[in-house]
């Protein structure tokens, strides 16, 4: 029921504020109760980028490595696999940049009235002749190609310029 949802907003929210004794707690709580522990390893693996993000990139390696050995080995024996997980997560640094940045471009998206801007020509994919000659691809700049990254927009016109990770959308 509802406590099954507490608990694990008690879990995430514990390894948020860095406290690995009451992650430890909220882990414990779930499994002795009978959660399914590959539901809460589902979650650490969003937990991983959603608050960890790029402070710490080798956290989602954490928890999809947690999954699987949840996966192969099942309770109780993946019990100290979750454990080491959530202690990992909670002494972890915490960065919610992409997930803020990424929530900037959806309501970018959302905000925008009439056709989506189209992909400028220079990125399209020109696997045609007729294609080469509508000036898909024409100028494009191969960044492996350069010593230094090259000037280039990635971007549609309308939106040259945009930072999502700076600014709000909203």
């Amino acid at each position: 029921g509802e406590e099954h949802y507490n608990c694990i907003s008690a879990l995430h929210k514990s390894m948020r504020g860095s406290d690995e004794n009451a992650s430890l707690y909220w882990l414990a709580r779930m499994l002795e109760g009978g959660e399914d522990p590959l539901y809460v390893a589902r979650r650490l693996v969003r937990f991983a980028s959603e608050d960890i993000g790029l402070a710490d990139p080798l956290a989602l390696t954490q928890a999809v490595a947690a999954y699987q050995g949840c996966h192969f080995i099942g309770m109780p024996e993946c019990e100290v696999i979750l454990a080491q997980c959530v202690v990992y997560f909670a002494r972890a640094p915490k960065s919610i940049e992409v997930y803020r940045a990424y929530g900037n471009v959806k309501e970018c998206l959302r905000m925008h009235s009439g056709p989506l801007p189209p992909v400028p020509l220079h990125l399209r994919n020109a696997p045609t002749r007729l294609m080469k000659n509508l000036g898909y691809g024409k100028g494009y700049k191969y960044n492996p190609m350069y010593k230094e990254p090259v000037e280039q927009d990635y971007l549609p016109e309308e939106l040259k310029g945009t930072d999502f990770f700076k600014e709000r959308k909203s």
